[in-house]
């Protein structure tokens, strides 16, 4: 059994506790739509690790992992999803692959994760033929029922809460959070 590993981030606020939800789920499933009208809802900050990483490296994420590769982005991303789980007492979103982190994963079980599930057909269709999204370049709804397989375990291992996201509008799927984490009326 292997040890998760600490990433220490010059970052950190001490003074934040926790985000009011982490969201995780696979491309397409909303994180960073349903983030952001969650974080709206409760009047809070919204972080998303992706942006986070293009923001602080100045580059896309298709760049870095066309010139720098998957492991270098996952060093990056693992520092971001640290920092935001550290600094953010709002929404955090999740890019949909930090789940494949061990140290994530970890950093995760000390949180209130919510795992929007989505379906192949929904997630093919909000993701389409996006450039944006380096995993998905080929045959994309292969590549994502691949990708959705592999990591529901994952998803599933660190979920407080699942919200099913298919055939849902935002704010259908921002009330099922709120009153699925105890907060609505």
């Amino acid at each position: 059994m292997s040890r998760a590993i600490s990433i220490i981030s010059p970052y950190a606020d001490p003074t934040v506790t926790s985000p009011r939800a982490v969201l995780i789920g696979a491309p397409g499933s909303g994180k960073s739509t349903v983030g952001s009208a969650l974080a709206e809802r409760w009047d809070v900050e919204f972080r998303d690790s992706d942006v986070d990483i293009e923001r602080r490296t100045g580059r896309s994420i298709s760049d870095i992992f066309v010139d720098q590769g998957e492991a270098a982005f996952r060093s990056l991303e693992a520092v971001a999803v640290e920092d935001a789980l550290g600094q953010c007492a709002g929404v955090v979103a999740l890019g949909g692959g930090a789940i494949t982190s061990e140290t994530i994963r970890e950093l995760l079980r000390a949180h209130r994760v919510v795992w929007l599930r989505v379906g192949l057909t929904a997630a093919a269709a909000r993701v389409g033929l996006s450039r944006d999204r380096p995993l998905l370049v080929g045959n994309v709804r292969s590549t994502l029922l691949r990708l959705m397989q592999q990591r529901a375990p994952w998803y599933e291992s660190v979920a407080s809460l699942i919200v099913d996201t298919d055939d849902k509008d935002i704010d259908a799927v921002v009330d099922e959070i709120v009153l699925g984490l105890g907060e609505g009326p």
